[in-house]
């Protein structure tokens, strides 16, 4: 499985953006995906995850600005982050759960100014 995110960036605090990250490979193992993100001096934190049925979760820290969402068709994953704040910058990874292991994306940027 890979998993290839995109969509980050630079917005001021306020602003919106979507990420987004498609699947390939063995797909049809990958039942949770979802988003985390790494923040300088802290760990790895998960920002929402949805199962393969559609029901989401979300970090405390994100509920009522980020939505997640999912489309099993086309295997992707997509996270749309609005009423951005300057302490969401971070590098967020797109995730999928695998049952015997995990799959990581790479890291996209985002970086939110004041």
């Amino acid at each position: 499985v890979q998993l290839q995110a995109s969509g980050g960036g630079l917005v001021q605090a306020g602003g919106y953006l979507r990420l987004s990250c498609a699947a390939s490979g063995s797909i049809s193992e990958i039942t949770d995906m979802g988003w985390y993100r790494d923040v300088p001096g802290k760990l790895r934190e998960m920002v929402a995850t949805i199962t393969k049925t559609g029901s989401p979760h979300y970090a405390d820290f994100v509920r009522g600005r980020f939505t997640i969402s999912r489309d099993n068709v086309k295997a992707t994953v997509d996270l749309q982050m609005n009423s951005l704040k300057p302490e969401d910058s971070a590098t967020y990874y797109c995730y999928g759960d695998g049952g015997w292991r995990g799959y990581w994306g790479q890291g996209t940027q985002v970086t939110v100014s004041s």
